[in-house]
């Protein structure tokens, strides 16, 4: 008898009451996969918690961690599921946002996607929507390349699905490093630097099969127009962004590798040299020249100091 793939998918939530209820539809309404889901709740104001806890009094599939913690942001919630994520039961496991639209065939096309290309790991790209009816192709499987997983995610971390030979490992590393990655902002960079690093081969799928909802309240979203480009210049030039990638490539266990070693003090030589090596940083051929022109930037201001 033909044994459907076994799925946990980590849903994390904060005051998402208007939206919740179609992305939770749309993901136990996936076919040709059996799905478990388990939901953490950001300490909320409108009521997402007794939704969530009523709603798993009617239906078993699905599980919900304690309420009542305040994280402060997706990464820290995220990062509490995958350490307290039962792996018993589970071939495969999958983040999700609280207020996207999952297609059908999203998680069985990521199984067989997975399978054809002997990978652990596995993101895709996304058609964003807007409120206004607006949709836009948001493509993220540029090919990979050397040091992508070091200075930025594999695409949105609700496309993210992990084999269970990966997630056992990352859980493993998590939970060990709970306190330390508390100071991580994005997940789904530190996921993805952890898979590529530990040796796990990852696939990031040209295909979109989920609708990324764009609205006020989204914690990152889609990095388009002149506002987002700036927002990301102020995290280059105020140092989160490179101290950042410093801190995960410390965390994940890197930090000695000569490449590292080259830039990890970032001072004005180490940003040089990071600035040479910029197609081998970003996926995009755009996202190149620029990773290689703000490194050279902060090497010009730095010396005007």
């Amino acid at each position: 008898m033909f044994m459907q793939p076994r799925y946990l998918v980590l849903l994390a939530a904060y005051n998402g009451l208007e939206w919740i209820s179609e992305q939770v539809e749309s993901i136990l309404n996936q076919e040709g996969v059996s799905v478990t889901l388990l939901i953490s709740v950001d300490a909320s104001g409108d009521g997402t918690e007794q939704w969530v806890t009523d709603l798993a009094d009617a239906d078993s599939r699905v599980k919900y961690l304690a309420h009542g913690q305040r994280f402060g942001g997706a990464a820290r919630n995220f990062f509490r599921l995958v350490k307290e994520a039962s792996i018993e039961d589970f071939d495969y496991f999958s983040f999700a946002d609280q207020d996207d639209i999952w297609l059908p065939n999203k998680l069985i096309q990521a199984t067989d996607v997975m399978y054809e290309t002997q990978s652990d790991g596995y993101s895709g790209n996304v058609t964003a929507f807007w409120p206004n009816g607006k949709e836009r192709l948001i493509v993220k499987s540029q090919p990979q390349v050397q040091y992508d997983h070091l200075f930025e995610a594999a695409g949105p971390g609700c496309t993210y699905v992990f084999s269970r030979k990966l997630f056992v490992d990352l859980q493993q590393h998590i939970t060990i490093n709970f306190c330390d990655v508390q100071s991580v902002t994005l997940h789904d960079w530190y996921c993805y630097a952890f898979s590529r690093t530990h040796g796990y081969k990852w696939v990031i799928d040209t295909t979109s099969y989920m609708r990324y909802r764009q609205h006020s309240n989204n914690q990152v979203g889609v990095n388009s127009g002149l506002k987002a480009f700036r927002s990301r210049l102020l995290k280059v030039f105020d140092g989160w962004w490179l101290s950042q990638a410093s801190l995960i490539s410390r965390l994940i266990g890197i930090e000695a590798t000569p490449f590292v070693q080259s830039w990890i003090k970032l001072g004005g030589t180490d940003l040089a040299r990071l600035a040479l090596a910029g197609y081998k940083c970003r996926r995009r051929l755009r996202d190149k020249f620029i990773f290689t022109g703000l490194c050279l930037t902060l090497v010009i201001m730095r010396q005007k100091k």
